[in-house]
């Protein structure tokens, strides 16, 4: 005999969303670190705070970033802040995935998740432009390079690829000046380097919605990420309050 489920809706949200986030982060089959790391094994504190590259796991951000991802999204939604959401360095898709599923666990359907990156890695240090990016080498790490063709299979894998997703292949400085975006209420900046952070800014921040947030995903660990963010700041004359999220990312609202 089949008996009606005793649980509320947003009970059933839930367990989905929380399900999605040991999915993405790797933490629910304790996928193991990559070569890169000098600890070869699964370590839980590790994947709650990021600070490893997971071998098969949708996404690097840990789960504190990525619980992040999902608290924003919920209160864009429940305060009707008007507009989409991008990502700006997209890596293997897991921050957006977790976007489109939020989306899809509340009904949302007017809304796009955008993945902007140039799905080649990173581009080699302009020094010249950028000498802030002086020394990086996040253009060598063949491992941060991940085609368009095996991201939009991962939305794939969680049946969450359909018209809600929409995908800006190439350099920001080329792509995102003309992104075919009318307002955002989500920016998520993953671009590690000063030149991939500040030309997102520039590009999109005046399609933020106020009530919109900016989520800095390497603000404490790069420095030329988080010299881009307050180059930013000064530039506009604003000085939003930034929003701790787990030791290595950051956020702001946007007041006005």
């Amino acid at each position: 005999m089949n008996h009606p489920s005793n649980k509320s809706s947003s009970d059933m949200r839930n367990e989905y969303l929380d399900l999605m986030l040991k999915c993405l982060t790797g933490s629910i089959y304790h996928d193991a670190p990559t070569k890169l790391n000098s600890i070869v094994e699964y370590d839980d504190e590790l994947r709650e705070y990021g600070w490893d590259w997971p071998t098969v796991a949708h996404s690097m951000i840990g789960r504190k970033r990525m619980r992040n991802v999902r608290d924003l999204v919920e209160s864009i939604i429940g305060n009707k802040v008007k507009g989409d959401l991008i990502e700006t360095g997209v890596w293997r898709g897991g921050a957006c995935i977790m976007m489109r599923a939020v989306l899809k666990a509340y009904g949302v359907t007017d809304r796009t998740v955008w993945l902007a990156d140039s799905f080649e890695g990173l581009p080699k240090p302009n020094v010249e432009d950028y000498p802030a990016d002086a020394g990086e080498t996040f253009h060598e790490y063949e491992e941060l390079s991940v085609s368009i063709d095996r991201v939009q299979e991962n939305f794939r894998r969680y049946g969450l690829l359909d018209e809600q997703v929409k995908f800006i292949k190439g350099w920001f400085k080329d792509t995102l000046p003309g992104a075919p975006i009318d307002k955002l209420a989500l920016i998520r900046l993953d671009g590690d380097l000063y030149e991939s952070t500040i030309q997102p800014l520039d590009a999109l921040y005046d399609k933020l919605s106020v009530g919109g947030y900016v989520i800095v995903d390497d603000y404490h660990v790069v420095k030329g990420c988080k010299a881009a963010i307050h180059d930013f700041f000064k530039k506009r004359d604003i000085n939003p309050q930034l929003v701790e999220i787990d030791g290595v990312g950051v956020y702001w609202k946007k007041e006005q």
